[in-house]
């Protein structure tokens, strides 16, 4: 298992399971032999989901399950209660509050018959496995563009013979690609300095910079004491929103000469502002900030293979700030802030070292950043057109990832088909309603859209005259 890999296993604690969760809202019911099928053609074909995970002593690595059976993974659940859109989050609260089998390899998926006239799924991922965005183009690549595609049936994976002389070849293999790697290196430092002879001025520039981003990122406050910072009970409560519009989130930022980020971010921000003034709970002066993710892997390659290929980022919210479009611009600016940065590569650097150490070093470090955040925040974008799964279309998809540490706040944005998918998981010690957090997610992005347009039309008249 690769060092980053090892340092998210060492993350799950009884408080923060670490799993990373979908839901899929399906429009008609499909039949769980067709699912399987879709399953043993493009998802086992990552060998990842075929293995589990040994610990002996200080070495962790993955071994092919000698037992595997695709039913110990899939399973089938009926909704209680009217099968309701809180029943099935009060399902996926409980699930996502449970760990995962450490004796089988780390996912499973739950089939939930007869929701909303179809069909929903419940997928629970391992973080060690691979990252969320990772994740989810695996699940998207489940789906089809039409409702009729042909699923293949597939040769089983045979388990790769172990034998002392393929784990030679191997490392031989891994020293003379490290010895490529360095020489081609040094060519193109060389190339560089010849094109550019000020390259190595550059280049201590960007270390010197890389440098200052650890030292601000170890020096970072804590956040602070809030009903959003408290200690964690380990069962969650999870919600999500009615869809918005993507049309209309491109409207907005178009109107306020920004990104679709910019304009998600700050009605996140404002959620959370009107959080505090609904609980009368008093605002910080200085806001708040969430660990965002920031993806490391070519999102214009195919995902060859699994594994954890990120940073995050520390992204300040102004939830003090009051007016929406002075909030819009604050965020902007810190965003703006953080993309001249290294800090997703330097967390990621950290990740790799903390999972090289001592179980113990990797916690007290790992406990230390998270009280540098409130919250986590992912923004991962989707299919621009409808999907198929297995016959049935996508109506709804959901993503979580998990909390480290003392965070007890997830929150997840997902573009697909046109719309913006918002949703939100909250330890139940969490002093916050997540129901009406989704609900002010909606109220903040209406009226922000109101002010962007009208910001906009005047912008227009001044340029005009």
């Amino acid at each position: 298992m690769s060092a980053v890999d090892r340092a998210w296993l060492r993350m799950e604690s009884v408080e923060n399971p670490m799993m990373i969760s979908g839901v899929l809202i399906l429009d008609q019911p499909i039949t769980l032999k067709r699912l399987k099928r879709v399953f043993n053609e493009r998802f086992l074909c990552f060998r990842r989901f075929r293995q589990r995970v040994v610990q002996q002593g200080d070495k962790v690595f993955w071994q092919d399950d000698p037992l595997f059976d695709i039913d110990n993974h899939i399973h089938t659940i009926a909704l209680p209660g009217k099968g309701t859109q809180q029943d099935l989050q009060q399902l996926v609260s409980d699930l996502n509050s449970t760990p995962l089998d450490f004796n089988r390899p780390l996912w499973q998926m739950h089939y939930i018959d007869r929701y909303d006239g179809g069909c929903a799924l419940l997928i629970r991922i391992h973080h060690c496995i691979a990252d969320g965005i990772s994740l989810v183009r695996v699940l998207l690549s489940l789906t089809d563009p039409t409702p009729d595609a042909k699923v293949h049936h597939i040769v089983p994976i045979k388990e790769a013979a172990r034998s002392r002389t393929l784990g030679l070849q191997q490392f031989a293999r891994r020293v003379i690609d490290s010895g490529q790697t360095a020489l081609e290196q040094g060519r193109l430092f060389m190339q560089s300095v010849a094109r550019e002879p000020d390259y190595p001025i550059k280049l201590a520039s960007a270390a010197g910079n890389i440098a200052l981003d650890l030292v601000k990122l170890g020096l970072a406050p804590f956040e602070p004491r809030t009903g959003l910072k408290r200690a964690l009970s380990g069962r969650k409560r999870v919600a999500w929103a009615t869809p918005l519009s993507l049309a209309e989130v491109k409207l907005c930022a178009r109107s306020l000469n920004g990104t679709v980020n910019d304009v998600l971010l700050s009605v996140v921000t404002a959620a959370v502002h009107r959080h505090f003034l609904a609980t009368g709970e008093a605002i910080p002066p200085c806001g708040i900030r969430v660990a965002v993710p920031f993806n490391l892997r070519p999102l214009n390659k195919p995902i060859e293979t699994l594994g954890n290929q990120f940073g995050l980022v520390l992204v300040t919210l102004p939830v003090e700030v009051t007016d929406p479009i002075m909030r819009f611009r604050q965020v902007q600016e810190n965003m703006n802030r953080l993309k001249r940065s290294y800090q997703a590569q330097v967390t990621y650097s950290l990740l790799d070292l903390f999972g090289q150490g001592p179980d113990m070093l990797e916690r007290r470090a790992m406990k230390l950043l998270s009280h540098k955040a409130s919250a986590v925040l992912t923004n991962v974008p989707g299919p621009k057109e409808p999907v198929y799964l297995a016959g049935a279309r996508l109506k709804q998809p959901m993503f979580w990832v998990p909390q480290s540490g003392d965070i007890g706040i997830g929150m997840s944005v997902l573009s697909y088909a046109g719309t913006v998918q918002f949703g939100i998981t909250l330890d139940k010690s969490i002093q916050a309603d997540p129901e009406a957090l989704t609900g002010y997610f909606r109220e903040s992005f209406a009226e922000l859209l109101e002010r962007a347009t009208r910001h906009g039309s005047v912008t227009g008249k001044q340029d005009a005259g």
